[in-house]
C-alpha cells in the first residue's frame, strides 16, 4: 500500500508537467503569430496604399484609401510627373542610376581587394586598419559631411557628379562584410594549393577567391545599391543645380515647391497632388524591390556564408 502511494506521488508530476508544458507552448505560439501578423499588417498596409494611391484622386484617397481607382488616373498621374519642370523627373532618374551604379562598381572592387588582403595577409598596421574600418562604420554620416564638403570644395568638385560618387564609394561596411567572409568561409588549403602550383597572389585572388565570393559580392552590391539609390543627405549638401539632383532630393524639391503638398510654401499651382507624390514614391521603391527579387537567392547565400567556419 505504501509503495502504491509512493508510485502515485512520483508519477503524477510527470504526467501533469507535459500537459502544462503543451498549454504554455500553445499560448506562446498564439502570441508569437499575433505579433508576427501585427508587424506584417503594419508593414504591408502602407505598401498597398502606395500601390493604389496613383489610381485615385485626392477625394477618393480619403474616402476609399485601399481601393483601386482607374487606369486613366494612373496615366494622368504619370503625365503630371513627366511634365513637371520640363521633364526634370527623367533627369533625376538618370542621375540616380549614375549615382547608384558607379559607386557600386568602385565599392565592390575596393572592398573585395581590401578585405582579401586583410583576411589572408599579415602586415604591419593590419589591426589598425581593421579598427579604423569598424570606427568608420559606427560614425554617423552627418559627422563627415562638413569635412567632405571642405575637402571636395578644395579640389573644385562641389556641384558635380563626382561630389556624390566619390564619397558614396567609401563603404567601410562592405570592406568588413567581405573581410568576415574571406576570414571564415575561404579554405586556406585552396589558397596554399594555388600558390604551390605557381599562382601569384593576384592569380590566387582572381582564380580561387573571387569565384568563391559570388554570394558576398551579390550581398555587397545589393547593400551598396540600396544605400546609394536612397541617398538623400549627401546629394542635398553637395549639389545646388536642380538638373544634377537624384530622385530623393528631386522629389523633396517637388514636394516643397508644390502648394498642394506644402501649403505654407509659395510657388505656382502645379498639377502635383498626393496621387502624383505616391507614384513618385513608387518610382523610388520599385527598382529596389525588383533587384531584391532578382538577387534573393544570392542574398540568402551571402548572409549565411559567413555564419560558420569552413
Amino acid at each position: 500500500m505504501a509503495q502504491t502511494v509512493l508510485d502515485r506521488q512520483v508519477t503524477t508530476p510527470n504526467t501533469v508537467a507535459p500537459e502544462r508544458r503543451k498549454k504554455r507552448v500553445g499560448a506562446l505560439t498564439v502570441v508569437r503569430w499575433l505579433v508576427l501578423y501585427g508587424f506584417a499588417i503594419f508593414c504591408v498596409v502602407p505598401l498597398v496604399w502606395l500601390l493604389l494611391a496613383p489610381s485615385k484622386n485626392d477625394a477618393e484617397l480619403v474616402a476609399n484609401p485601399l481601393s483601386f481607382g482607374s487606369l486613366d488616373r494612373v496615366v494622368l498621374s504619370w503625365q503630371h510627373l513627366a511634365d513637371y519642370n520640363g521633364g526634370a523627373m527623367f533627369e533625376w532618374m538618370l542621375n540616380s542610376v549614375v549615382y547608384a551604379f558607379v559607386p557600386l562598381v568602385i565599392t565592390v572592387v575596393i572592398s573585395l581587394l581590401a578585405a582579401y588582403a586583410l583576411a589572408t595577409m599579415r602586415f604591419r598596421g593590419r589591426k589598425m586598419i581593421l579598427m579604423a574600418t569598424l570606427l568608420a562604420m559606427v560614425l554617423p554620416a552627418a559627422a563627415l559631411v562638413l569635412p567632405l564638403f571642405l575637402e571636395l570644395n578644395a579640389v573644385h568638385l562641389i556641384n558635380t557628379a563626382w561630389s556624390v560618387i566619390l564619397p558614396a564609394s567609401f563603404f567601410p561596411f562592405g570592406v568588413y562584410l567581405a573581410f568576415v567572409y574571406f576570414a571564415t568561409s575561404l579554405p586556406n588549403e585552396l589558397l596554399e594549393a594555388a600558390r604551390i602550383d605557381g599562382c601569384s597572389e593576384v592569380g590566387v585572388f582572381m582564380r580561387v577567391a573571387l569565384p568563391l565570393a559570388k554570394p558576398v559580392i551579390a550581398l555587397l552590391a545589393f547593400f551598396s545599391f540600396v544605400a546609394n539609390w536612397n541617398n538623400y543627405f549627401l546629394p542635398y549638401v553637395m549639389l545646388t543645380d536642380d538638373s544634377k539632383f537624384n530622385l530623393p532630393v528631386g522629389l523633396g524639391t517637388l514636394i516643397s515647391s508644390t502648394p498642394a503638398l506644402a501649403p505654407t510654401k509659395g510657388g505656382s499651382l502645379l498639377p502635383i497632388t498626393y496621387p502624383e507624390a505616391a507614384m513618385a514614391g513608387l518610382i523610388v521603391v520599385v527598382p529596389v524591390a525588383i533587384l531584391f527579387l532578382f538577387f534573393q537567392r544570392f542574398l540568402i547565400r551571402g548572409i549565411l556564408s559567413g555564419s560558420s567556419k569552413g
